[in-house]
């Protein structure tokens, strides 16, 4: 395919594809197809799996991948409308419920004092996403906050089985949440939140975004591997794709990883899906080792950010 052949590839997919593509690749945010996404494709199907009681699956973090918190996730990587009613009920209610002794987010009834890192750091990134009020976030900052690492990025095992070293996975997911929380334009320790921001990207960049730091050689070759959703499972697509959501600056240390992605293009210019994560989910969005149109969107937009052909 050449480039105008894989973006009509890309608008025949799902809303919520179409709305990205138009908005990263060809410049046009078009609000009236984003209020789509609620109504019809994958958005809709996400929607329709609602309980009565406000959930998903069974409740906020059970079962993993069709619970509240993965589901309302993926809603807003779809960009379902931000001021989605729906979604914006559920975190008040997870809010209402959910809250750990230490100021995060609490996975269940059995788990009242400590929260989850990760966690907290994903849902401050769909909280903010969905304009839920600063005031009831300032508590979740806080504590993410509290939990930078000497190395400058984070690690969910620090409370559990107190981990020395940050995690790529538990890095991700933060900054994700701290640059999201920003761009929805709260002030609520800003400084703070960019500093944190600024060393967590540090240590991903220091890793090459794939290779030890202590001796080069690749830390776990699913960090290779494109999947989608990405869950809480960190990736080399993903943190690329972060970089250019969050508008940082080209740096070098990207070179080895684009490179190998470049590498996983098929002849047709298309990425595929290589595999997905076990687990229950509500539904299949795209098969394993088929060309995939969210993998092929976030390269293009990562190429098209960098400037790269």
């Amino acid at each position: 395919m050449v480039k105008q052949q894989i973006i009509d590839w890309l608008l025949e997919g799902d809303v919520s594809i179409q709305y990205q593509v138009w908005r990263d690749l060809l410049g046009v945010d078009k609000k009236k197809l984003q209020d789509r996404i609620s109504n019809e494709g994958w958005g809709y199907k996400f929607l329709c799996k609602r309980n009565s009681d406000g959930h998903w699956g069974e409740r906020f973090y059970q079962p993993k991948w069709t619970s509240t918190h993965y589901t309302l996730l993926d809603l807003r990587n779809l960009n379902l409308s931000p001021t989605n009613n729906i979604a914006q009920e559920t975190i008040e209610l997870v809010l209402q419920n959910n809250h750990a002794d230490d100021g995060g987010i609490r996975l269940g009834p059995s788990t009242s004092q400590f929260s989850d890192l990760c966690v907290n750091g994903m849902f401050l990134n769909y909280a903010s996403y969905f304009k839920t009020a600063e005031k009831k976030l300032q508590s979740i900052v806080d504590c993410i906050l509290n939990e930078r690492m000497p190395d400058g990025g984070f690690n969910c095992r620090t409370t559990r089985s107190g981990a020395i070293h940050s995690s790529l996975h538990s890095t991700i997911s933060v900054l994700e949440g701290l640059t999201e929380f920003q761009k929805t334009g709260y002030p609520y320790r800003k400084k703070e939140i960019s500093e944190a921001i600024k060393t967590g990207i540090e240590f991903i960049l220091m890793h090459q975004l794939y290779l030890s730091d202590r001796t080069g050689q690749l830390i776990d070759k699913k960090f290779l591997t494109l999947t989608y959703p990405c869950r809480w499972r960190y990736d080399i697509l993903r943190a690329m794709d972060y970089f250019q959501y969050a508008g940082i600056s080209w740096d070098n240390r990207m070179t080895e990883a684009l490179t190998y992605l470049n590498k996983k293009q098929n002849k047709d210019c298309t990425w595929n899906l290589n595999a997905a994560h076990s687990g229950q989910v509500h539904f299949i969005m795209e098969k394993a080792g088929k060309p995939s149109q969210w993998n092929t969107l976030r390269m293009l937009r990562i190429k098209k950010y960098f400037e790269i052909e």
